[in-house]
């Protein structure tokens, strides 16, 4: 079945109250102990990657459906909840500053869950390379500020990450999981989520885009003088070349470009002498040299359909948005229907839990009544 509609994700200042935060650990909790008890952690990783389920739970724990923090805070809330000794399970990174940590919880949680060195270090490049893609081979105007990775004892793992944008103050939530990915530089994502589609957007993973890439690997293969050279040709005929090599408005095919997308006016030219240095053999190790950012995969995308004739694809890679509503009915009152479609796996787990610990069977009683969806949408 096709989920459609939309979901704005203002950007919202504050913290989440204690009191909603304590209850959300407790519950988060129980949700995954009988998950992985009932379908076990693939199929909660899988879960994670599929952003309509994601929203449900933020809603099932009572956090406001259409909130950037919705992501944020249930990140949060799941990385206090999960236990790795209990689950075999860990969450690593988060927001702001904890996104950075990212690396080293990655490396002790392997440890505490008994994983290789090899296995690992897999992970943290992993970690490392769909926060590169998002922020530099995909440039939709959105720039990261959180990074949330899930990884398990068996070694597999799922991303969730978020950008903004602050001249509009709205966010975009990007999906990873290891069990699609098939290759980190060829649309590698199981879900991109945002409250529209951009009319425009370099996209440097897209299939169309595997020319590009090619020829982006063959320059920087080439002495850092001659690129400067290219640059430097480009920039003298700005005008004309622009006009040609961008959208505009008399050509309704295609948009004119947005801010993020200009001519990079600074290069990092210490990395692009890196990449010379190291010969990278194809895109994904092109994208893996420290100082490789937006500015430099915009200018080789520029350089190499300009000069060599080879376009890097302009659409947006968003395959996945919806609209449900919230607990409050604002903007509009909940899309019951979709709700309960949403959150079945978990009524199926609470009904089927034959957990014995007190305390667990109240909080999933009580999970029912928040949960009331099935008998409200008789109404």
């Amino acid at each position: 079945m096709k989920r459609s509609g939309f979901a704005e994700l203002p950007l919202h200042g504050g913290k989440a109250p204690s009191w909603l935060v304590k209850r959300m650990i407790k519950l988060a909790n129980c949700i995954v102990a009988v998950i992985l008890e009932e379908y076990g952690r693939d199929v909660f990783l899988r879960r994670l990657a599929d952003p309509y389920w994601f929203q449900a739970l933020g809603c099932v724990l009572g956090y406001d459906w259409h909130s950037s923090g919705v992501t944020t805070v249930l990140t949060g809330v799941l990385k206090s909840a999960i236990e790795p000794s209990e689950f075999g399970l860990a969450v690593c990174g988060g927001k702001g500053r904890a996104s950075r940590k990212a690396p080293s919880e990655i490396s002790s949680a392997g440890e505490a869950l008994g994983l290789s060195t090899g296995k690992i270090n897999e992970l943290r490049y992993a970690s490392r390379m769909s926060a590169k893609i998002d922020n530099s081979a995909l440039q939709d105007g959105y720039q990261l500020y959180h990074h949330a990775f899930f990884l398990t004892e068996d070694g597999r793992w799922a991303v969730i990450q978020q950008g903004m944008d602050i001249a509009d103050r709205t966010a975009r939530r990007y999906h990873w999981l290891s069990e699609n990915l098939k290759d980190f530089v060829v649309e590698p994502h199981s879900a991109i989520i945002s409250d529209h589609r951009n009319p425009y957007a370099l996209d440097m993973t897209a299939k169309e885009s595997e020319g590009c890439r090619k020829v982006s690997v063959d320059i920087v293969k080439e002495p850092p003088k001659k690129i400067a050279r290219s640059l430097g040709l480009l920039r003298r005929t700005r005008q004309r070349m622009l006009d040609e090599w961008m959208p505009n408005e008399e050509n309704m095919e295609r948009f004119r470009p947005q801010r993020f997308l200009s001519m990079p006016v600074r290069i990092n030219w210490k990395a692009v002498k890196r990449a010379y240095e190291f010969q990278p053999r194809n895109y994904e190790e092109l994208l893996s040299i420290r100082g490789i950012g937006p500015a430099t995969v915009r200018g080789l995308a520029l350089i190499s359909e300009l000069i060599y004739g080879e376009e890097p694809s302009w659409r947006d890679p968003v395959k996945y948005s919806f609209a449900y509503g919230g607990k409050d009915g604002v903007p509009f009152p909940v899309d019951r229907k979709a709700m309960d479609e949403s959150i079945s796996i978990l009524r199926q787990a609470i009904e089927n839990a034959r957990l014995q610990d007190k305390e667990k069977l109240r909080s999933l009683r009580r999970l029912r009544k928040i949960l009331p969806f099935s008998s409200a949408s008789q109404m």
